[in-house]
């Protein structure tokens, strides 16, 4: 999509279709919607004020209003779009409600249209003074590019419903406030195309995307964006001693994949890093399809395993998205891909394997793979140098039992690191909800044959005994784990973004790495 920032008047632009967020100014749980556009455009407000006054309308979030030849406009058509109440407005909803606008237009066979830059003045009570104008412009091309997205890649009868051009309409003459809407738009192309690669990848089938091929797309990301890719295979796992990650990849006939991408930040001329500066690990989960190996999964679901390197795809996109906008802090991404499978040569439930850390492990399933490799991987980006760490995994069925699809899980062991991490959370509007990492849980893991089991010994707390495993592999590590299984893929479509891959992860690592930034 063809994404441009004009500033003028958008009531005199002249557009196939012309969206406008609306919001409910209401008071009160019980009190009937008042609803409010988010302009101060005379011509925009009268042409919608005969059906908003209907009370049909309602402003809720991802609500459209649709008028065709609205008068006094000289665009065709008018998209009136709901954020929900006022007083609840954070950029979260202006990043759905511009996906929603975008959504809205694709059935209706609009290729070109604009959205009307919310204008922080337009309520009377300053709604909106608390929502910087670089955050609302760049969630709202966020919104816009992820909307656009369709995930029905291999259909041999696709339909074409591409929304070919956006024009973002800001009607500011404060060139202050210009510089700050034209900083948000340039970052949000570049957040919202590095999600959209994240997608892309997590998308693909398990026949296309192997290790190899995962290793080989995320070179040629590196090699455009200009980060250094290492990728090994077989080989180096053996020499690193990566016993735990070699041990998921020894039942299939592809090959693992070592993915290491590095940033370096610019320094100015005669410039030397500190020794105490941070360097920042991201470590991915790249089970590019997961059987469940010897303990194997039920047939019911089992071809949504492709999405079992959704995290892998989070890191790799989080990279992406580092490299354009160059924090000033060096980051390390580390991804662990592998098929599980349950061939003749597969790992078995009793095995015991060495990590690279030399613990050894008892594997009690082979359905627990993912923090298998993870243990490498958080070793390995330790020895890299890593001060600071933080890896995403579709990891656990439990998480999303005690979660449900709204909340990714997450776990830590420092509290500035969590801390960090929330903030990054309040400017990337992803949803985490932290569960307890704490010794006491520590027996759930305990062996009598090896230093630890892959699962806990029961049922209960399932993500937990999962985040314990891979604490053991982070030391005293700052380092913070995300569990993102319930949330890695869209079952349904909803206003705002399509069925399929989401991409989580993306914006809040980037704003966590960004917050270490000297």
């Amino acid at each position: 999509m063809d994404t441009k920032l004009l500033f003028q008047d958008s009531a005199g632009f002249q557009t196939p279709m012309l969206a406008v967020f609306a919001v409910d100014i209401s008071i009160g749980k019980d009190a009937d919607p008042l609803v409010a556009l988010l302009t101060t455009s005379d011509a925009v407000t009268d042409a919608a004020a005969k059906v908003l006054a209907s009370g049909e309308f309602k402003a809720t979030l991802g609500e459209t209003l649709l008028l065709h030849a609205p008068g006094g406009l000289k665009a065709e058509r008018l998209l009136v779009v709901g954020l929900g109440k006022a007083k609840g407005l954070s950029v979260d909803e202006v990043r759905k409600g511009a996906g929603t606008a975008v959504r809205a237009a694709k059935p209706l066979g609009v290729r070109e249209m604009a959205i009307a830059f919310p204008e922080d003045h337009a309520l009377s009570d300053e709604h909106l003074e608390t929502l910087p104008c670089t955050l609302l412009s760049r969630a709202l091309v966020e919104g816009a590019e992820l909307g656009e997205m369709d995930w029905d890649t291999y259909r041999s009868e696709r339909k074409d419903r591409t929304v070919r051009s956006l024009s973002v309409v800001a009607n500011e003459a404060e060139k202050s406030k210009r510089d700050e809407i034209q900083v948000g738009f340039d970052e949000g192309l570049i957040v919202a195309a590095a999600q959209n690669f994240t997608r892309s990848l997590v998308n693909e089938p398990g026949n296309v995307l192997t290790p190899t091929e995962l290793g080989k797309r995320a070179a040629a990301m590196c090699a455009e964006v200009g980060l250094k890719c290492e990728v090994h295979s077989t080989k180096k796992l053996h020499e690193l001693k990566m016993g735990a990650f070699w041990a998921v990849a020894q039942g299939s006939e592809e090959p693992p994949a070592l993915i290491v991408m590095t940033y370096e930040p610019q320094l100015s001329k005669g410039q030397v890093a500190a020794k105490d500066a941070p360097v920042m690990g991201l470590v991915g989960k790249g089970i590019t399809f997961d059987t469940g190996g010897i303990s194997i999964k039920p047939a019911e679901g089992m071809e949504k395993m492709k999405y079992d390197m959704a995290g892998a795809g989070a890191m790799i996109g989080a990279m992406r998205a580092i490299a354009e906008l160059k924090p000033k802090v060096k980051v390390i991404g580390v991804v662990c891909s592998a098929e599980n499978m349950p061939d003749g040569k597969a790992f078995k439930p009793g095995d015991v394997v060495t990590a690279m850390s030399g613990k050894t492990i008892e594997v009690v399933n082979t359905d627990a793979e993912g923090r298998l490799v993870l243990a490498d991987g958080l070793h390995y980006a330790k020895t890299l140098g890593c001060t600071h760490l933080i890896n995403a995994a579709t990891l656990t069925g439990a998480c999303v039992v005690a979660l449900g699809i709204l909340n990714g899980g997450l776990f830590t062991n420092d509290e500035a690191t969590w801390e960090k991490f929330q903030a990054a959370t309040k400017i990337s509007g992803e949803k985490f909800w932290r569960l307890p990492c704490t010794e006491d849980y520590k027996d759930q893991i305990k062996s009598h044959i090896a230093d630890m089991m892959n699962t806990g010994k029961n049922r209960w707390g399932g993500a937990i005994s999962a985040a314990m495993f891979l604490k053991e592999f982070v030391g005293e590590t700052p380092w913070v784990h995300l569990d993102i299984a319930g949330c890695a893929w869209n079952d349904e479509n909803k206003p705002w973004i399509a069925n399929g891959p989401s991409g989580i992860g993306v914006r809040s690592i980037l704003e966590w790495v960004r917050s270490y930034s000297a």
